[in-house]
């Protein structure tokens, strides 16, 4: 392994908040960047020994090798290094599963505005321009926002100022927004609701404001909205390879053309006490990204006239990201 990243479940997981999946690893780390150190003994394999990958993982990332199904490795684009690689599949799977598969925004049909979490928000609003979309994004400072718009926000709000739902409704000409990708859950869920357009899909990644809340069902029904829970890790390995195989068909490209990049911050060295062992790897790196606040949620409005349609293993030989504490993450 060459690189992980600090995921907020990570750190959760750490205070002994969001156990692994049962059968996983209790080492921490969701995702890793490095090279392919084995394959299995399949003849048609994916991936061969020396290729660059980067992989999401249900636990293991801080490990100095891990051990993945092939078809979760995900060819590392050339000019990115491993670092950057490391801080892809957590943030880019979220936002892609969640806002093109369960909310089923379509390429060019729709507008988005985040307030999630910042790693997963600030993948978002690269995802939704990529599609050709409109992004809004809501986030808790001037300086946040500012480098929302940077990766290609159309506008911000500042939540900690502003109504949310009086400016999306200003932004839309009152119609409302399709999709809202939330990480909040309790005390934003009025707020989401009724932000959403008719037939909106609001999808729920996060609980950081609270686990239950009171609705206005009125709103549900006559505007035909749709809620829906999601969460990455705890998807079966069939579930995840479809999801990795999805991105890398409808999502790499951006990667590769580096439309969509990983808004990494900082990196942390690895302190870790080594213990002698036989392979040889380089040095872990911890790449601290924009973890988990720089936008918040998503929203996605359809901006055209059209409606949304609503293995053997490979060893790969290890770097990662900074969160905030909360509750349970995506």
């Amino acid at each position: 392994m060459h690189a992980t990243a600090v995921n907020r479940a990570d750190l959760l997981q750490r205070r002994g908040f969001y156990p692994p999946p049962p059968g996983e690893s209790e080492i921490l780390g969701l995702e890793a960047a490095g090279v392919v150190a084995s394959v299995g003994a399949r003849r048609h394999a994916r991936v061969k020994v020396g290729d660059r990958v980067c992989c999401l993982l249900a636990g293991g990332g801080y490990a100095e090798q891990v051990v993945v199904n092939e078809a979760m490795a995900l060819p590392i684009p050339a000019g990115l290094d491993f670092v950057q690689a490391a801080a892809i599949p957590e943030a880019f799977y979220t936002a892609f599963v969640n806002i093109v598969q369960e909310a089923s925004l379509a390429e060019r049909r729709a507008r988005a505005d985040p307030r999630r979490r910042e790693r997963v928000g600030t993948a978002a609003i690269q995802l939704v321009k990529a599609f050709g979309a409109v992004a809004y994004v809501t986030a808790g400072s001037d300086d946040k926002l500012a480098r929302c718009r940077e990766l290609g926000a159309d506008a911000g709000i500042n939540y900690k100022t502003e109504s949310f739902p009086e400016r999306i409704a200003a932004l839309t000409d009152g119609e409302g927004v399709d999709v809202i990708l939330d990480c909040i859950g309790g005390s934003y869920l009025e707020g989401n609701v009724a932000s959403l357009r008719s037939r909106g899909r609001l999808v729920i990644i996060g609980l950081m404001g609270g686990t239950k809340a009171d609705v206005n069902l009125g709103l549900l029904v006559s505007r035909r909205l749709r809620v829906i829970g999601s969460v990455l890790r705890t998807r079966s390995l069939a579930e995840k390879v479809a999801i990795t195989d999805a991105f890398r068909a409808r999502g790499a490209a951006a990667l590769r053309e580096r439309h969509m990049q990983a808004d990494r911050r900082r990196g942390l060295p690895d302190r870790r006490r080594r213990v002698p062992r036989t392979t040889t790897s380089r040095p872990t790196r911890i790449s601290a990204r924009s973890s988990c606040r720089s936008a918040a949620d998503i929203y996605v409005q359809v901006i055209s006239g059209m409606r949304d349609n609503a293995t053997p293993d490979a060893a790969i030989s290890s770097s990662a990201c900074v969160p905030r504490d909360a509750s349970c993450p995506g």
